[in-house]
This record gives structure tokens, C-alpha cells and sequence, in this order.
């Protein structure tokens, strides 16, 4: 449904930031800049940190949409959805099933699974299994990460056997069962998808092993590169691919599709349906080279809030 910017310009806006998970500090970077921008275009907007009192916050001080700026557990699963679509306030992004969906990696697989989505070969290790190479049919290098979290926080690339248990212990410091995935080498692409529709994709270059929590937020530890430098029809086939990763997901608003191109295709990893509104953040890099400012995006999202249910 959404909203027009004439009803948009009557409405009390709270943009969800902070939040109880591990990505608490980048919530905070990517939800101030939302609030300033939706402050510069006029709007009258509040930052609300969610905390475990978030319901009482939004009956004493009601808002009229919710523009939710949160990432990890609790602000990116289907938490704060549900409870948004409970109280009938309109939100920005997809829904309670795509956001639950979309955050445990090993669901998004079984889904891109039974969609023919191409996806990297993997085993999954719940709570008190033990983890040894033997168990890891494709051997080494493996990556290892928690199946509930983001911003590559808890993942580990482990090249030798000696490395193993202490990428598992720190997969399992943090939420979710533990996935071991093939490591795949090639190119990091990412592909933002507005409202089911391709945006464009950027190639990223860190310097460090891998795109990891450093990388993706340090300014300077990592090269962009927009468009990808892809052939034409490559490119074509990843804005492809992202667009049915975002709909075999059941995705609404903005979404980031995270993959691989090697020289045989290309592999999904994963799908954010929130991605990261910070300075170095790869959605607003792909929005501006399309002549989408910041301000411009965030209002863009915003005139899609609506209640999914």
C-alpha cells in the first residue's frame, strides 16, 4: 500500500535504531544518518532505542510509521515486525516470515534449495554436535559462521584442521547452529533490490581475507567498485539473480543479495533485508550510482511502509 509524500508530510515518523544485538553500534550509525536525512527533507521524525521496553515506548509516545533502522536479532528476524503489525503501525521493509527467513541462513538455503537458487555446498552442526573435518564432506578451506547472525559477525575462513575449533567456538558465542560452508573463491558481488526490482550490483575488494565486520566499516579497507566490472551479460544474470533471491524470499522494500562469481557462475549467499544506511554501506553506494541520493532513498523506503499482514 504505502503512503503518498503528501501523507507522508502529516506523519509522526520513528526511526528504530540501536537494539539489543551484536550489531547494536552499527543500528546506531545507520539509524542516525536515516534521521538525519529524513530531518533534512522536513519531516518530523524521532530516533527511538529499542530496547526490551520498545512496546511501552510506542504506546506512550505513539508513532505513526516506523522507519526500522535496526540489524542482527530482535530488529532484523521478525521481532520487531510482529510486534509493529500487532500495535497497526506501518514499517519500512519486508515482513515478519521474509525477515525471520532471510536471517537464519540455513532456512534461506532450504528455500534457494527447492527455488534452484544456486548456493554453496554445506552442513549444518546444531547445538552440543561436535565439528571435525571428517565431518565437513568438502574439505578445507571451509568458512564457518553463525546461522542467525550478520555483518559477518562470528565468521571464520579456516584453511588447516588447527583452525577449526576456534572458528566454531566463535560461531557459537553467538546466535544460531553453526554452518560450515565450502569456501568458494571469486569475485564478492552484491546486488541491492528496491521493491522486487534490481538496482544495480557493485563488486567489493577488501584488503584484508575476506569482507568481514573490519572491512565492511572501517572507512578505506575496501575498494568499491560501481557497476561491477562485469561482461554485460553477466552483470545482467547477477541483477537477475538477485531479483529472485529477493522474491524467493518473499523480500519487500530495500534488500541486499550477497554473492560469488567464479568463472563457472555464480553462487547466492545470502539475502539482508535490512542493509546497512552507514557511510560506507553498499545499498546507498548502488542508490548514488543511480542517481538516488541518500535523503532521496531513505524517503523512497519509507513511502513503502506498510503493515505486511
Amino acid at each position: 500500500m504505502g503512503f503518498t509524500l503528501d501523507e507522508l508530510g502529516t506523519k509522526r515518523i520513528g526511526v528504530l535504531l540501536g537494539g539489543l544485538s551484536s550489531e547494536r553500534e552499527v543500528s546506531l550509525r545507520t539509524g542516525n544518518a536515516v534521521v538525519t536525512a529524513l530531518a533534512g527533507k522536513g519531516y518530523d521524525v524521532r530516533a527511538i532505542d529499542v530496547g526490551k521496553d520498545v512496546a511501552t515506548v510506542l504506546s506512550q509516545e505513539p508513532i505513526d510509521v516506523a522507519f526500522i533502522a535496526l540489524h542482527g536479532q530482535y530488529g532484523e528476524d521478525g521481532c520487531i515486525q510482529g510486534l509493529l503489525e500487532s500495535m497497526f503501525i506501518p514499517y519500512t521493509g519486508s515482513g515478519v516470515l521474509a525477515s525471520a527467513a532471510a536471517m537464519d541462513k540455513v532456512f534461506t538455503k532450504r528455500v534457494f534449495h527447492y527455488e534452484n537458487i544456486p548456493i554453496a555446498d554445506h552442513v549444518v552442526f546444531k547445538k552440543g554436535e561436535s565439528v571435525a573435518v571428517d565431518r565437513v564432506p568438502f574439505g578445507l578451506p571451509c568458512v564457518v559462521k553463525p546461522s542467525r547472525e550478520g555483518s559477518s559477525v562470528g565468521v571464520s575462513i579456516v584453511k588447516d584442521e588447527g583452525e577449526l575449533d576456534a572458528a566454531v567456538a566463535l560461531a557459537r558465542r553467538h546466535a544460531g547452529d553453526v554452518l560450515v560452508e565450502q569456501y568458494v573463491r571469486g569475485r564478492e558481488i552484491n546486488v541491492a533490490v528496491l521493491f522486487g526490482e534490481p538496482l544495480g550490483a557493485i563488486e567489493i575488494r577488501p584488503s584484508r581475507e575476506f569482507y568481514d565486520y573490519v572491512a565492511k566499516y572501517t572507512p578505506g579497507m575496501t575498494q568499491y567498485l560501481y557497476p561491477a566490472p562485469l561482461p554485460p551479460d553477466v552483470y545482467h544474470q547477477v541483477l537477475a539473480m538477485g531479483a529472485r533471491a529477493h522474491a524467493a524470499l518473499g523480500c519487500d522494500g530495500a534488500s541486499r543479495v550477497d554473492l560469488i562469481v567464479t568463472e563457472a557462475g555464480m553462487i547466492v549467499l545470502e539475502v539482508n533485508t535490512l542493509p546497512g544506511m552507514t557511510a560506507t554501506s553498499l545499498l546507498p553506494k548502488i542508490a548514488a550510482g543511480q542517481g538516488l541520493d541518500f535523503p532521496s532513498l531513505c524517503e523512497r523506503l519509507l513511502l513503502g511502509a506498510s503493515l505486511k499482514a
